[in-house]
């Protein structure tokens, strides 16, 4: 484990796992946790002989609680001063939900070499936001809901989140898993308030379009078909088709943080894309 700092003297926490000369795989996780949302992945591919890090997001986890920065554009420059510092070249970039975004302006934007393939699971491309352009999206009522949840009681409204529509656990039938639930929470309140809020705006008002379109590296893209938090028709299959060298795999009936309740399936699927 260790620390970066950035040009305005923000530390970016990151883990570092697994040996120097591994092939790196890069982890980016979702609103509003942190690394620790990886550790199973994590676990997983070191155990494939793969370096893998994972940071924690600027006012997020253990990094600096900032006042300013919570923009994709700062997340990406962010990562341009870890992935300089470690000096990753050939790298696998993964980005669940938030994450995805981020890596989708981070590749775009990448210097040459540092990039060798991105998979984005459940990821919030190319845009969220319901506007003429983007017909299918999600009204701005939806954010404005978990902004007001963030502000008025953000403990409850993270306990809220993970006990429903984050994990599936609202749909009948489904295996409840009171662990996820804590340690969701847990994650949540690491994080600063305000870097919540403002970060609401900065997955759900970003348009990629321009980002995906850049992206020449082969690209993963994994969501479920029941996913109540980034819905599928609005995202995976219109990210694949701004991608030069995009795949699509879709899971029925799984759920946004399908990585959590199944990962004995996503796992072996980006090993098996990254071995590809």
């Amino acid at each position: 484990m260790g620390t970066v700092t950035t040009g305005d003297g923000t530390t970016i926490f990151y883990k570092d796992w697994g040996p120097r000369d591994g092939e790196p795989i890069v982890f980016h996780h979702g609103w509003p946790l942190s690394a620790d949302d990886w550790d199973n992945q994590m676990l997983f591919f070191l155990a494939q002989g793969y370096r893998v890090i994972a940071h924690d997001r600027r006012g997020h986890g253990r990094s600096t609680q900032t006042a300013t920065g919570h923009d994709m554009d700062t997340y990406a420059a962010d990562m341009t001063v870890l992935t300089d510092a470690l000096d990753l070249r050939g790298a696998v970039h993964i980005g669940h939900s938030t994450g995805g975004g981020e890596v989708a302006r981070y590749v775009a934007r990448a210097k040459p070499g540092r990039v060798s393939k991105a998979v984005l699971v459940g990821a919030v491309p190319p845009l969220m936001l319901k506007t003429e352009a983007n017909p299918g999206g999600l009204p701005k009522e939806v954010f404005d809901g978990f902004r007001e949840g963030v502000a008025g009681n953000r403990a409850q409204t993270f306990i809220d989140i993970p006990s429903g529509p984050f994990y599936g656990f609202n749909r009948p039938g489904a295996q409840v898993s009171q662990g996820l639930i804590d340690n969701w929470w847990r994650q949540g309140m690491m994080g600063a308030a305000n870097a919540h809020y403002e970060c609401i705006a900065a997955f759900s008002e970003t348009d990629f379009t321009e980002d995906l379109k850049q992206i020449d590296v082969p690209v993963l893209v994994a969501h479920g078909t029941d996913d109540q938090v980034v819905p599928y028709d609005d995202s995976a299959p219109l990210t694949v088709k701004l991608l030069k060298n995009g795949t699509l795999k879709s899971y029925e009936g799984y759920p946004h943080g399908m990585l959590s309740t199944h990962p004995e399936v996503l796992n072996p699927d980006i090993l098996a894309f990254i071995r590809s």
